[in-house]
């Protein structure tokens, strides 16, 4: 996979400048409108994690592949991304309009933790296609954005991160609500919520998680401290799976993302998940796709 592009990388790749603000005490934040491919450019964005967060509306067919994923928009969607996924972007030439902005985790320093909404975590909802109207009220807020960076106004920022909630909102209210009342929070669903934490903190893997150290639910207990099978129950009872089925269904989900996407051969793949054989790798992966690390990687 290739290096994390930075804001400054993003800035000299679309731009060829860097602004002289880009670093400074309140954070980032910028809005752009799409502008139309230049003969010669390249029609695709490489499949790479970014060190900031992305918020787009696109119109047009484009297709979108994030993780394992690949979702191909047909009219109008709204796109998030953030740090910890990488993505790529293909068919850009056939981008009719949109908008995006881009921000960092500083520019919402002391106004909450982005990570906590949905559109921002690896299992949620990354892409919302959209009915004409719903664009066209998307566009309304895109319209204030810029409108507030362009202005004069002092508290201008305050505004920008209010727009920014109005995008989170209005996409995560598209989907059906996953959060538990107050009262059914228990102890359980705390354990489990922390080791599946844990579990996404190595992932992906790349030159800063060149493998991962927990492979096991043994490992995760030890890390959080509690008894092994004190961690599977609480698992089990808060999302109907195994401690080591999630374990192995996120090991396979990173595999096929590295067999797609990266250009470790399929040794280097296998010890950087954590198998000390090769066999061992290709036994496990072909049990659950019914292929081989390298016909997958063929087709």
């Amino acid at each position: 996979m290739e290096k994390i592009e930075s804001l400054e990388d993003f800035y000299k790749r679309k731009f060829d400048w860097i602004p002289e603000n880009i670093k400074n005490e309140i954070g980032h934040f910028n809005v752009f409108k799409h502008e139309p491919i230049e003969p010669g450019k390249t029609k695709s964005l490489p499949y790479k994690r970014r060190d900031f967060f992305k918020i787009m509306l696109v119109v047009g067919e484009i297709d979108l592949c994030y993780a394992d994923r690949v979702f191909s928009v047909k009219k109008q969607a709204l796109f998030f991304s953030n740090p910890q996924i990488p993505y790529k972007c293909e068919n850009l030439e056939k981008i009719q309009t949109g908008c995006y902005c881009i921000f960092n985790q500083h520019f919402f320093h002391k106004f909450g933790d982005l990570n906590q909404y949905s559109v921002f975590q690896p299992n949620g909802n990354h892409v919302f296609e959209l009915s004409d109207e719903q664009a066209e009220f998307i566009s309304g807020i895109y319209k204030k954005m810029f409108e507030e960076i362009n202005s004069e106004y002092i508290h201008k920022y305050d505004v920008l991160r209010n727009t920014v909630f109005e995008l989170l909102h209005f996409a995560m209210k598209m989907q059906p609500s996953t959060t538990f009342d107050k009262q059914q929070i228990n102890a359980s669903q705390r354990i489990s919520t922390l080791f599946l934490e844990l579990l996404e903190r190595q992932f992906p893997i790349d030159e800063n998680h060149p493998n991962i150290s927990l492979r096991s639910a043994s490992d995760f207990a030890n890390q959080l401290n509690v008894h092994v099978n004190h961690l599977n129950r609480a698992v089990k009872v808060s999302t109907l799976k195994t401690t080591t089925q999630i374990i192995a269904e996120r090991i396979l989900q990173e595999a096929k993302i590295m067999l797609q996407h990266s250009k470790w051969n399929v040794a280097e793949i296998a010890y950087a998940l954590g198998f000390t054989e090769v066999t061992h790798f290709n036994n496990f992966f072909k049990k659950h796709t019914e292929k081989s690390p390298v016909k997958f990687r063929n087709a």
